[in-house]
């Protein structure tokens, strides 16, 4: 396999950033090593130990947010990159960075973001291409002189967090020969990464999750041992006496074994078996797990607080004097206005400082979907419990 450094005839493509990055004397990190760091220093990636991955703010420190997802889609990768022979810093920095756009709520939150972006009329939200959104426009670092910029990461990173989907189901994915201009993505996995190793990220999200969510699902006892036995026997109809228990490590094992050896050169693969034995826990988990009724109910929570979070900050934009009505009520609702307003200083045409030589996100002079458009980024930038605590606000009197 070609990894993807000097030798690869697509390296300089995939090293390609939108303007060049200053230098600091004596750095010795490759580009991909310099974009792991660059992600893993944002506040984004902070917020990800509190935003839910499957199970909402569990009061169970034991259960998996959406950081320890990250981490151990990291982990997998990595094994099978290497072992596969292919660039392991490249697998590490799309991996720490493909969640970062995930909504608070996890795909609960991503449905009613996408419904209310609609309705605005902007393009549906889903997070694949709002992680690309957060690293090319709202991350920012500071240079040596307190100055914010912009991330500018490789192509070949945000290729592959932009192409990660990982609910499609494919027993083999090949790498796309042509370079593309990555905002030609209009839904997720339209089009194929551009390199092996974001293939393996892609494979590797979805072994990562498979069994972590039943593990979090027996422990809230969601699943019950009749469910487990079901589950197990119908494997072994696939490969008789495969799995004796059913934990994330047993199947990641399986899974990336099974990786190694049906991978080629051209492609990122699975035996005939796994990819089988694959459907059937991503059926499972969706009949046992991820449709129940618990999920429904939380489902209808969630969109009360994004609906009503989102009306409240909606209807000061139809004001005149809107930043002077913000500060205004600020006192009375310092979590969710004052959060915006630093926002706003930073992404649009309304307060923008200085101190900030990013993007210009929301042009509220040229632009009438503005509002909307920083409405919707804020609120799914937010973890669960900074937007419980900012919908609570709203209910309190003071």
């Amino acid at each position: 396999m070609k990894a993807m450094n000097k030798d690869n005839p697509k390296y300089n493509d995939c090293i390609e950033r939108a303007s060049q990055l200053y230098e600091r004397k004596g750095d010795f990190r490759t580009p991909f090593m310099r974009d792991y760091n660059r992600i893993i220093f944002t506040t984004a990636y902070r917020r990800l130990k509190h935003k839910t991955q499957v199970f909402f703010a569990p009061d169970n420190d034991h259960i998996c947010t959406r950081a320890e997802h990250v981490n151990l889609v990291e982990s997998i990768s990595y094994t099978i990159a290497y072992q596969l022979g292919l660039n392991t810093e490249l697998t590490r920095a799309i991996s720490a960075g493909h969640d970062l756009g995930h909504a608070p709520f996890g795909h609960g939150g991503e449905k009613i973001l996408s419904s209310l972006s609609i309705k605005h009329g902007l393009e549906p939200f889903w997070h694949e291409k709002n992680s690309l959104h957060l690293i090319d426009d709202l991350c920012l670092l500071e240079d040596d002189q307190h100055i914010e910029h912009n991330l500018d990461l490789t192509y070949a990173v945000r290729d592959g967090i932009i192409a990660h989907c990982g609910e499609v189901n494919q027993r083999r994915i090949k790498p796309r020969d042509e370079k593309i201009d990555l905002k030609a993505f209009k839904s997720p996995g339209l089009y194929q990464p551009y390199t092996l190793e974001g293939c393996v990220v892609k494979i590797s999200d979805k072994i990562a999750y498979l069994a972590r969510d039943i593990e979090d699902a027996w422990n809230l006892h969601i699943l019950n041992e009749e469910d487990m036995k079901s589950l197990i026997e119908e494997i072994n109809t696939v490969v008789p006496g495969l799995f004796k228990a059913i934990n994330n490590g047993t199947v990641v094992n399986y899974f990336i074994q099974d990786v190694i050896h049906n991978s080629t050169k051209d492609y990122i693969g699975l035996s005939n078996e796994a990819f089988e034995i694959m459907k059937i826990f991503m059926k499972f988990n969706y009949q046992k797990i991820y449709e129940i009724k618990k999920v429904k109910i939380h489902t209808q929570y969630v969109q009360l607080i994004l609906e009503s979070l989102f009306s409240f900050l909606y209807e000061y934009g139809q004001h005149d004097n809107f930043v002077l009505d913000l500060k205004k009520d600020a006192e009375r609702y310092p979590l969710i206005i004052n959060h915006y307003l630093k926002w706003l200083t930073r992404y649009s045409t309304l307060l923008h400082d200085e101190r900030y030589q990013n993007h210009i996100v929301y042009d509220f002079e040229n632009d009438s979907l503005a509002l909307a458009k920083s409405i919707i980024d804020y609120l799914s930038g937010m973890t669960d419990h900074f937007i419980i605590d900012a919908f609570d606000e709203l209910l309190a009197y003071r």
